[in-house]
């Protein structure tokens, strides 16, 4: 079963929704974005999500934070998950206190094998501290959240080597086609189910339901 990860949520009701629909993480936004969270609002989020009893996990997203800091808000706001999304050097992954995202960026010019050397390296220095890699697209200047694809084919390789998180461009009407071409541990969204700039439960719902329903195809 492909995993599923919203990203960017900032309203608890949304994340109480989303998590009663059967989405395994949902992503708070730390880093400055349009979607950041301050950590008394994402505390009330994982509150209410414990409150309700979903089996979902939290994200915290940051990017080039400092390792104090990041643990910080992380133990303040009973986060499950830290993920790393900018040029954070693997050594510092592992001051981090909770099990870690490490987003590694895929474009033509960081091809496959590069990106598995950097995994296998990443993957050799974390040894068994929990972690997972998510794969999203590189775009000048920001670190998430662009709303580009990259080239899936690109992705092949390195999903046959490692349970990696894909992102990037992903919306309710093509995820089913990266899923099928990839074979990720799981899929990531933001932009894609947002209507000006804005969290839109339908679109969520319909990503949600393009994913299980290819899972159920393919394993048929």
């Amino acid at each position: 079963m492909t995993r599923i990860k919203i990203c960017g949520i900032k309203e608890e009701e949304h994340a109480v929704a989303i998590a009663g629909a059967g989405v395994d993480f949902i992503g708070l936004m730390f880093a400055e974005s349009p979607r950041q969270v301050t950590p008394a609002r994402a505390g009330k989020i994982v509150a209410a999500l414990k409150n309700s009893k979903a089996a979902i996990e939290t994200v915290g997203v940051f990017v080039n934070a400092r390792a104090g800091t990041i643990n910080r808000i992380a133990e303040k706001c009973h986060l499950d998950w830290v993920q790393l999304s900018g040029d954070e050097p693997w050594g510092l992954c592992r001051e981090i206190e909770r099990p870690v995202i490490k987003v590694v960026r895929v474009s033509r010019n960081n091809r496959p094998e590069q990106v598995l050397r950097d995994l296998e390296y990443g993957n050799k220095i974390l040894g068994k501290q929990k972690h997972m890699f998510l794969l999203d697209s590189k775009a000048r200047d920001k670190y998430g959240g662009s709303g580009m694809k990259f080239d899936w084919k690109l992705a092949i390789p390195i999903a046959e080597r490692f349970p990696v998180i894909v992102a990037g461009g992903l919306t309710p009407d093509n995820v089913a086609e990266a899923i099928k071409v990839i074979s990720p541990w799981g899929v990531d969204v933001s932009t894609g189910v947002e209507t000006k700039g804005a969290k839109d439960m339908e679109k969520i719902m319909k990503f949600i339901e393009a994913v299980r329903r290819t899972d159920g195809s393919q394993t048929r």
